[in-house]
């Protein structure tokens, strides 16, 4: 059965660029991040990796881990991780799994037969603290991935894990947030001290409550 949003994220061992990890162990409270590659020394995947290596503190500083991987071998990932550190100007800092069995792959139905029975298809994983997972993105393989988004969709998966609020369309961290529909008016008047702005009974707009 494919893995859907809010089943638990497969747990699995495996080899690493940094050794070897337990997943849910290597995770433990901190929240998570997947993501696959078709394989190793491909033009996209280098400069995505590139990218996360220079974002990495942004990811550390909202207590997420980040770990890429592919179904190459351990060692190519190792000569891989050369080009990368050459040509991005950049030093990974984060593991890549060695995923050679495709035990992995198959575990999050990373494997798409009508594009290649072998090669892993470009997608992401965000796992929360409870091990379950919140978001699913599968990027075509002429598309690089935008890691400022994810950013975004962490900053928004933990803000509304904590209140009772969603995020609209196109908002970033700071910008007023959506008081959910089961919120009643009485309620939200305690729950947003900060104000509320009701363009319909249905949406409600408040300032970001932990700004």
């Amino acid at each position: 059965m494919a893995l859907r949003l809010g089943d638990i994220a497969p747990d699995f061992t495996a080899d690493t660029t940094e050794g070897l990890i337990r997943f849910h162990e290597w995770l433990g409270n901190s929240w998570g991040v997947l993501f696959s590659h078709p394989a190793d020394y491909t033009p996209v995947c280098t400069t995505e990796l590139g990218t996360l290596a220079k974002l990495k503190a942004e990811f550390a500083g909202r207590n997420v881990q980040v770990a890429a991987i592919s179904v190459d071998p351990i060692e190519a990932h190792r000569g891989w991780v050369g080009d990368i550190n050459e040509t991005q100007c950049t030093s990974v800092n984060f593991p890549i799994i060695a995923d050679p069995e495709r035990k992995v792959a198959m575990l999050y139905d990373m494997i798409h037969p009508n594009a290649d029975d072998k090669f892993t298809v470009r997608s992401v994983f965000i796992i929360g603290p409870d091990k379950k997972v919140k978001l699913m993105i599968t990027y075509p393989a002429s598309t690089g991935r935008n890691f400022v988004e994810l950013l975004r969709v962490l900053d928004s998966l933990q803000l509304t894990a904590k209140y009772r609020v969603a995020t609209p369309a196109d908002w970033k961290d700071g910008d007023d947030c959506i008081i959910t529909p089961a919120v009643k008016d009485d309620e939200a008047v305690t729950l947003f001290p900060k104000g509320i702005r009701k363009v319909k009974p249905y949406l409600r707009y408040t300032p970001q409550p932990n700004r």
